[in-house]
């Protein structure tokens, strides 16, 4: 068990066998949180909500390709541009 002190900032000091066994390296982003008396820190990561609704119409089945030859991504691209046509 390791032993941390709280500074005068009340900053503390990870120890280095700590943050090698959890993985946390410089610029990670901690979350805080009181539990039952404790202090957790989970590590987390930040998403644009761009790629984030990206990832969200990748999982509905709302994306194309992936194209083994560029000819096939210009057909499918052609495809969705007559669709578009289509529904004007």
């Amino acid at each position: 068990m390791a032993l941390v002190t709280v500074k005068n900032k009340y900053q503390v000091v990870i120890p280095q066998a700590l943050r090698k066994q959890v993985g946390v390296n410089i610029g990670d982003l901690l979350e805080a949180k009181a539990e039952k008396g404790k202090i957790i820190f989970i590590r987390k990561t930040v998403i644009d909500s761009r790629i984030a609704e990206s990832l969200v119409e990748y999982k509905a089945g709302k994306f194309y390709g992936p194209f083994s030859k560029h000819r096939d991504f210009i057909a499918s691209l052609h495809r969705e541009a007559k669709k578009l046509k289509q529904k004007k």
